[in-house]
């Protein structure tokens, strides 16, 4: 079982936006005033969405436009968790989670309940969304004056940047649990292991982890159809996400613009610094052309099949020019529009999963 990782890098334009907002803004001189989430970095300032947000919408994208039943969530006191059940529920499986919980066994023909803790890695790890130059968001007043009487006066920060983010997907760990007794391995509890099987699992040696006689422990793996149609349904996601705060005054389109898609053999993420910030000020983002040349050079021994480059028209078109010079000069690299490139990756991902 080859270790095979998607690796993905993604930039959003948006205008006039307050994607994911931070509490009181403590600086403004009005009572009700929203503040952007944040950060600074060598002095300047970068607006942020948190890396749970995006997986929030995205989750949500699965749910609305890929068909999937998401896991249920289930309350106690003040914790929460899901349904911890990948085999029923896909997004277990590929977002991960943690449940402490009993379960009813037969032992020595008397029932008795014992305490089980499931745990589960995400596959997909995913960055926060940045914007790739800094940003002074403007505070702007609005006003809710729809009754008699005095309006009610408030604002909130806007902002408009091109933002970047990347995510890596274990495909090797999709739709593959472990049950040994081992902290953090510990996916699924015995009964959801016999009804994963009784529907179809397979039993799969561990390539990394023996037992105390020296033997590989054994995974429970779903059938291929089904981990390849998981991975693949996470993938096409990226093409309808949608979500951010304010939405209803500050709709922006969360889609990517631009995306790199390539399947690695190794866990670092190659394309981090594909895209670089220019100016007095660092206010202008651009494409790091010599940076994405650098990296298929540099690790083109780890990428497998093709590395797909999707750019949306009428977005840095000027770069159109360069990224065609890269797609000519390396023969393992394909360009064009974004969706063009979702569906030509997870046509590739097909075989890399079989």
């Amino acid at each position: 079982m080859e270790n095979l990782k998607t690796q993905g890098f993604v930039l959003l334009d948006v205008d006039v936006v307050a994607l994911n907002n931070a509490g009181k803004n403590t600086t403004s001189n009005f009572d009700n005033a929203v503040a952007t989430k944040s950060v600074y970095k060598n002095g300047r300032k970068y607006v942020y969405v948190s890396g749970q947000a995006w997986r929030y919408w995205w989750r949500e994208a699965l749910q609305k436009n890929c068909g999937w039943e998401l896991s249920p969530v289930i309350r106690e006191s003040k914790i929460a968790f899901t349904n911890a059940n990948p085999i029923k529920y896909a997004d277990d499986d590929v977002f991960g989670y943690m449940r402490a919980a009993s379960e009813e066994i037969e032992e020595k023909g008397k029932k008795k309940k014992v305490n089980i803790t499931v745990t589960r890695v995400s596959p997909l790890k995913n960055s926060a969304v940045v914007s790739a130059s800094s940003v002074s968001p403007s505070e702007n007043w609005s006003s809710m004056a729809r009754q008699e009487g005095d309006s009610v006066p408030y604002s909130k920060q806007e902002y408009s940047a091109i933002m970047k983010g990347m995510f890596s997907l274990d495909l090797a760990q999709v739709g593959t649990f472990a049950n040994y007794n081992k902290t953090g391995y510990v996916n699924l509890s015995e009964s959801l292991k016999e009804e994963a099987v009784k529907a179809g699992a397979e039993l799969v040696d561990d390539p990394f982890v023996k037992n105390e006689k020296g033997e590989p422990q054994k995974l429970i793996q779903l059938k291929k159809e089904e981990r390849i149609s998981r991975a693949k349904d996470t993938i096409q996601a990226l093409k309808y996400i949608s979500g951010g705060a304010m939405q209803t005054n500050n709709m922006g389109d969360v889609t990517p613009k631009f995306i790199i898609l390539a399947t690695t053999n190794t866990g670092n993420h190659p394309f981090s610094h594909v895209i670089k910030s220019t100016g007095v000020r660092d206010e202008e983002a651009v494409l790091n052309v010599e940076g994405i040349e650098e990296v298929l050079k540099e690790y083109k021994d780890t990428f497998k099949g093709n590395v797909f480059i999707g750019i949306r028209s009428g977005f840095m078109d000027s770069e159109k020019e360069n990224l065609q010079n890269i797609e000519k000069a390396f023969d393992f690299v394909k360009l064009g529009s974004v969706n063009e490139m979702i569906d030509l990756y997870c046509k590739q991902l097909e075989t890399q999963m079989n």
